[in-house]
């Protein structure tokens, strides 16, 4: 059961064939508190994304993530962790090139209730099988994009 007033974890990855993402919270599970899974994303990359360098491809995924869980991250406290220290950067660029405005922009409205936790060398493994399983972008996946 999702509980509004306990900070979520929001997990990310990205690889050549898809993003997936899992949104996690503190739960009571066999009487202890532990982290737990409120929902999963996962999708394939389109093929004009296909040429995105990995940091391009992160940011994109963070912002893909936000507005897919934008009813459970609005207004709420949570966490985004990556591998990729260039989610972090995506919000002081001081010059960004079109598309990475265009996400700042997005991004802007949780800046206030997100933190940014870079995981070196620490590869979300949720986050991470869930990108490498991803599936076809077609209307019948529910994290479909046209």
């Amino acid at each position: 059961m999702t509980d509004w007033n306990i900070p979520f974890k929001l997990y990310i990855d990205s690889c050549g064939d898809g993003l997936g993402e899992t949104l996690h919270q503190v739960q009571i599970i066999d009487d202890k508190p532990g982290e737990g899974p409120v929902c999963y994303f996962l999708r394939q990359i389109k093929p004009k994304e296909a040429i995105y360098g990995a940091r391009k491809m992160e940011c994109l995924f963070l912002v893909w993530a936000l507005e897919k869980l934008h009813y459970y991250l609005y207004e709420s406290v949570f966490e985004v962790m990556t591998y990729f220290n260039s989610v972090k950067s995506l919000l002081n660029m001081k010059i960004p090139n079109r598309n990475m405005l265009r996400w700042q922009i997005a991004i802007l409205e949780y800046r206030g209730n997100m933190t940014i936790v870079h995981k070196e060398g620490n590869i979300p493994k949720n986050s991470y099988e869930l990108s490498r399983l991803a599936l076809e972008n077609t209307p019948d996946n529910p994290a479909y994009v046209s």
